[in-house]
């Protein structure tokens, strides 16, 4: 039997490809770039063979989608923004497998999944960019699933969740899973981009995000599941926040009690907030898995 082995929420902010690159905002992520190279090291520490990605640059507006190819290979400019992240080279391995797995068990959940191996359906850069910091040596098999959901519940994001945890306990492997994006995500205005490069954008969600993060630390995820669907409305969370849901419903949702351990502490990235934080796995999935293995 399979095993779910590490959970996180993490950054795939661009400016962490534009701190790579010589000039003024050289080194300006390294911190970010840390934080993923600590979530690589520990995923190969625990033997995962898969990484599972909650990719919130994948919009999609009908059905959910899971890219499972057994193989990515591309040169990869952002059309949201080519003069952060433009010729990024990519090669990863994928998993069919676990792919059409996960797609299964979330139709018997009634969600509306579908899984793809299709060539050219090509990676998005929530997906590219922690991969480039995390497995640049293909070390890890990939699956990326969409989660910039434009008209779907987050009843069914939960379900999807839930799915994921079901198919990687059927599956004969080991698995981390990463749910790619921000916390608050009201862009800086266009005028003032240059000076906010490490702000954000209104006070109001900085001290959310704030918030956010202290329940977080102190495992209150019944407080925060309340507050989420508004969290996510007021504070422009990226894809809606899919991703976090997701995460949480493979986790137990609102029962979910475990301290967070923040790698990167919150910082603000053109008016948004960012973190890449480990949620520690659950008593009640660990001792099932033991149980079955």
């Amino acid at each position: 039997m399979g095993k779910l082995v590490l959970a996180a929420k993490i950054t795939h902010v661009p400016s962490m490809y534009l701190s790579e690159l010589p000039g003024k905002n050289f080194g300006c992520r390294q911190a970010a770039i840390d934080g993923h190279k600590e979530i690589s090291r520990r995923c190969r520490e625990l033997g995962v063979d898969t990484i599972i990605v909650f990719d919130t640059h994948w919009l999609v507006n009908s059905a959910y989608h899971i890219n499972c190819a057994d193989h990515f290979k591309g040169i990869y400019t952002s059309n949201e923004l080519p003069h952060f992240i433009r010729d990024m080279e990519y090669e990863y391995d994928g998993n069919s497998v676990l792919g059409q797995m996960i797609g299964e068990e979330a139709r018997k959940l009634g969600v509306r999944a579908q899984a793809h191996e299709i060539p050219s359906l090509t990676l998005e850069y929530a997906t590219l960019v922690p991969m480039r910091y995390m497995n640049s040596d293909r070390h890890f098999k990939v699956i990326s699933i969409s989660a910039f959901c434009t008209s779907h519940s987050f009843e069914d994001s939960r379900k999807l969740g839930e799915a994921v945890l079901t198919a990687i306990e059927k599956y004969d492997g080991t698995v981390a899973v990463l749910a790619s994006g921000s916390l608050s995500h009201r862009f800086i205005d266009d005028q003032k981009a240059e000076d906010g490069m490490n702000s954000y954008t209104r006070e109001f969600d900085e001290q959310m995000d704030k918030r956010v993060v202290k329940l977080w630390r102190e495992g209150r995820f019944g407080e925060f599941c309340k507050m989420l669907p508004e969290y996510a409305d007021y504070c422009y969370g990226e894809g809606h926040m899919h991703d976090t849901v997701m995460l949480l419903g493979m986790l137990g949702w609102d029962k979910y009690a475990e301290k967070v351990e923040v790698l990167t502490d919150l910082f603000a990235s053109s008016g948004t907030g960012q973190i890449n934080a480990v949620f520690p796995l659950p008593s009640y999935i660990t001792d099932k898995q033991a149980a079955n293995a």
